[in-house]
């Protein structure tokens, strides 16, 4: 009887070396694994991030994969995607870092019909019935701190850098630098904190590279919030939009907009935004006072062509990196100190503070043509007298008259 049970704690003990010497070696490949997805990481994007950082997003992984684009700070455009992979082989997305530069043949910003806010309906998500409550796909990203160094949304940050005086003759005017994350989950407040110090460490590290003279401000202290989706009764809206609360006190509300989606008001911020958008309510209210040849615009506005539009002020480098596409597809970057109207696209110029400013209005496909541009010229007027009295802007230049005639 002594006798087995010596021979059960023997050989319980050696299953227990077993296991701890299994553990061990589990310790050890798992460890081998993260630094070579580190180094891997850092060499995908250029040594513009740390991959210990990279790896520490989405609850930290052990193993990550890299796609074959990589970044090139001679070129100073580019972008780098990094996976979580599993021990199976299978992958998610985790992160990206892209890298863009304000020129005068492409636009760094792009205004136009193209950039959809909201998630239409795909015939995977057919019970989506209302497009405009929630811009969930592209809602107003907000200032991070006070807007000089950048922006964010709820799964990405955006750094920018101006080159100034003593840059070196290579450097670009303007630098974009955007850490994404790229997985589906909800990004938490501590990512929202890390891709924020991974995009203006990038941007702190690309400047001293090639030569670019400008100062970053400090990160702001704690988590960025999450950035607001869900759209709000127009009539009470304030921020950035204001502005078109009173001017539907002051007008007939006839098609205008019902929801809106502001941001923070800051005179540094050298990028506001606001969102207005129509409910399906406003459509149906809409339909029955349009001409006969355009109520098919409001069926479509129900159903997978949302109504809304989009304005945005743009100050100093990010005026001059501002632009639109054209209906043959050509990019057009707008000069300062001009104005006009084309392809669902209106803006106007004016100097904000001794810097040139670019105050632009969107507008979706069909929804131009319902409001005519009579009423977008009004709405475009309100607008802009607005930002440019609140900025003590000078200098404005509106689009002509016969650039707004009637439709």
């Amino acid at each position: 009887m002594r006798t087995g049970w010596i021979r059960l704690w023997r050989g319980v003990a050696w299953g227990g070396i077993g296991l701890s010497l299994y553990a061990g070696w589990l310790t050890v490949d798992d460890v081998r694994d993260r630094s070579a997805s580190e180094r891997a990481i850092a060499e995908a994007c250029d040594r513009l991030v740390s991959g210990a950082a990279v790896m520490d997003l989405h609850g930290g992984t052990v193993r990550a994969k890299t796609s074959a684009d990589r970044i090139d700070t001679h070129g100073l455009r580019g972008s780098c995607t990094v996976y979580q992979a599993s021990g199976s082989g299978r992958t998610r997305g985790l992160f990206s870092l892209a890298v863009r530069t304000g020129g005068k043949r492409e636009p760094l910003n792009r205004i136009g019909a193209g950039l959809e806010p909201f998630a239409l309906r795909t015939p995977d998500r057919t019970d989506k019935t209302d497009l405009t409550a929630v811009a969930d796909r592209r809602p107003e990203p907000r200032p991070l701190g006070d807007g000089t160094l950048g922006w964010y949304g709820n799964w990405y940050t955006t750094v920018r850098a101006e080159c100034g005086p003593g840059s070196s003759p290579t450097a670009p005017p303007l630098l974009h630098i955007t850490a994404s994350a790229d997985y589906d989950d909800d990004v938490s407040g501590a990512d929202r904190a890390r891709l924020a110090r991974i995009a203006r460490s990038a941007t702190e590290t690309l400047t001293h590279r090639i030569g670019c003279r400008t100062r970053l401000p400090a990160l702001p202290g704690g988590e960025p919030a999450p950035v607001p989706t869900v759209l709000r009764p127009a009539r009470s809206a304030g921020g950035s939009c204001a502005w078109f609360a009173g001017y539907l006190r002051r007008s007939d509300h006839g098609p205008l907009p019902d929801r809106a989606l502001s941001v923070p008001v800051r005179d540094t911020y050298p990028l506001e935004s606001c969102l207005l958008a129509v409910s399906p309510g406003q459509v149906h209210h809409t339909a029955n006072g349009l001409p006969e040849d355009k109520r098919d615009y409001a069926d479509s506005a129900v159903t997978h062509s949302p109504w809304w539009l989009r304005t945005v002020t743009y100050t100093g480098a990010e005026a001059r990196a501002t632009g639109y596409e054209s209906l043959d597809g050509e990019d057009i970057v707008i000069k300062p100190g001009t104005a006009g109207q084309t392809n669902n696209v209106w803006w106007a110029s004016s100097v904000c503070g001794g810097k040139p400013a670019l105050h632009t209005l969107s507008s979706s496909y069909s929804y131009d043509n319902v409001l005519g541009s009579r009423a977008v010229a009004a709405l475009f007027r309100a607008y802009v007298d607005d930002v440019a009295g609140r900025r003590g802007c000078t200098h404005v230049t509106f689009p002509d008259a016969a650039d707004s005639g009637d439709r």
